[in-house]
């Protein structure tokens, strides 16, 4: 098995947490070799001829950087030249002490993974076997991307749909709560299940609730479960869902729809990782990776005191907003074809194609169900229609209460160019790898204006985009 080699990068401050990695493994056999040691006392400019000069003669599979001292300029620098050079290579940071409230910013940043003094081999060994990832793969387009990740069940090419799917892998190697958003039918769960496939928990219990359909009075006795006696007709132990996921991941969808009272307790777990059965004066354990979605505007529901803040920050540590389906309308068409394809398998029925104009008509809508509307569309479309090409007559579009041709030019102009933006802003960004300052200059715009555009359409910028909250970062370092 090919060695898996290490740059490990520090300055004057980080020697200690970079003598105490390489006495994790030392003289040991552990697959892991140091191939180089990189103590610039340059300037943080010069590492953009250092690592260039480096990786020309030989690439390494993991960069850990042990940078103290006010490095988080340091640590900018090198994230970005590793992006802007389409390095696709696992950086992970190697820390003293780190407040939870950080981690966010560190992943936004691009670190992958980071490590706490004092270091174990036990802890470290798993994540540095987890992050390794064959230079063969590195940078592989769209389709190579889903095929190496397992991830062939997402279908489409829009960058919006790529920049996605490449936040699942690193979301699923850090073993914290992720909060998916999305209208419905944009494959929350199915995101979701991929993040714990992806994990160290995949050969563990994968739980979906959706916490909206569950009536209010029996949401806690689903999650903690009760004993015998708990309340009128509990003749015996009933198990919860949490102890159903322990060890493995539970999905709460739709957790806006929980109670308060409930979300007081489900806090105290994801705090303290204990529970109390209905009915029981005995304190359960449960070891479990939670993953919650929603479709709603959690900061509104949190302003107007439906959803508790705290527990919107404990399930927020890291963010995934899924795109709607009307922002990548290249995607229709193939899924289009792939849910008549899949219709057609279970109808033992030769597949049946689509013609111009009624692909013309499903990119002209607007999708408010997204995936799924689409999918119960395609699936009538191909029962009913009765000739071996799909037509235009053959899709039947719900109706709008309001159809496009009785808007206001004002409201049509402003439409379309929310529409445009967006997609100009995120075909920039995948171009560029997330580079901001290339990205704005490329749109002739300084760069504090393309920040502002960024914010305004909430777009997420790609791990490359270092330059985000250093202030936090530079903090947390001197801490």
């Amino acid at each position: 098995m090919e060695r898996t080699r290490i740059l490990v990068i520090c300055d004057d401050g980080g020697t200690d947490l970079m003598t105490a990695l390489r006495d994790i493994w030392g003289g040991r056999t552990t697959g892991f070799q140091i191939m180089e040691e990189l103590l610039p006392t340059a300037p943080d400019g010069d590492f953009s001829v250092i690592l260039p000069l480096f990786f020309a003669r030989s690439t390494p599979h993991i960069i850990i950087l042990c940078l103290t001292n006010q490095a988080g300029q340091k640590i900018r620098a090198i994230l970005e030249i590793i992006g802007g050079n389409g390095w696709e290579i696992p950086v992970m940071l190697a820390l003293q002490t780190a407040a939870e409230a950080d981690l966010s910013d560190l992943l936004t940043l691009g670190v992958e993974d980071f490590v706490l003094a004092p270091f174990r081999a036990e802890d470290l060994v798993p994540r540095l076997r987890r992050l390794h990832r064959p230079s063969s793969e590195t940078g592989p387009p769209m389709n190579k991307t889903k095929l190496r990740l397992g991830l062939e069940q997402f279908v489409g090419e829009s960058p919006l749909l790529h920049d996605a799917i490449r936040q699942i892998p690193k979301l699923a190697r850090c073993d914290v709560s992720v909060f998916i958003t999305g209208e419905t039918g944009t494959g929350k769960e199915m995101f979701a299940r991929a993040i714990h496939y992806l994990s160290p928990r995949a050969s563990r219990a994968f739980i979906p609730v959706n916490c909206g359909a569950i009536p209010a009075e029996l949401v806690e006795n689903e999650l903690f479960g009760h004993e015998p006696g708990a309340f009128t007709g509990a003749t015996s132990a009933t198990r919860g869902l949490i102890h159903d996921a322990d060890g493995g991941t539970l999905l709460l969808d739709e957790i806006d729809s929980l109670p308060l009272s409930t979300q007081v307790k489900l806090l105290r777990f994801l705090q303290d990782q204990v529970y109390r059965p209905l009915g029981s004066r005995k304190m359960c354990q449960a070891n479990l990776r939670v993953i919650a979605a929603s479709n709603s505007d959690m900061v509104e529901a949190v302003r107007s005191g439906r959803f508790r803040a705290d527990l919107f920050y404990r399930i927020n540590v890291l963010p995934l907003a899924l795109p709607p389906l009307r922002e990548r309308k290249e995607d229709i068409a193939p899924l289009a074809c792939h849910f008549a394809a899949k219709v057609a398998r279970e109808l033992r029925n030769p597949v049946k194609e689509f013609s111009p104009a009624a692909l013309q008509k499903l990119a002209c809508h607007d999708w408010p169900g997204n995936v799924r509307e689409l999918e119960n569309i395609i699936q009538r479309a191909v029962v009913m229609a009765e000739q071996a090409v799909i037509r235009a007559e053959d899709i039947v579009l719900p109706h709008t209460l309001k159809s496009s041709d009785e808007d206001s030019f004002k409201e049509m102009k402003a439409r379309l160019i929310l529409h445009f933006e967006r997609a100009y802003l995120q075909r920039l960004l995948s171009r560029h790898e997330g580079n901001i300052t290339r990205a704005a200059k490329a749109a002739n715009k300084n760069r504090r204006a393309f920040w502002q555009l960024l914010r305004k359409h909430n777009l997420q910028i790609r791990p490359s985009a270092c330059e985000r909250q250093p202030a936090r970062l530079d903090k947390m370092l001197l801490r």
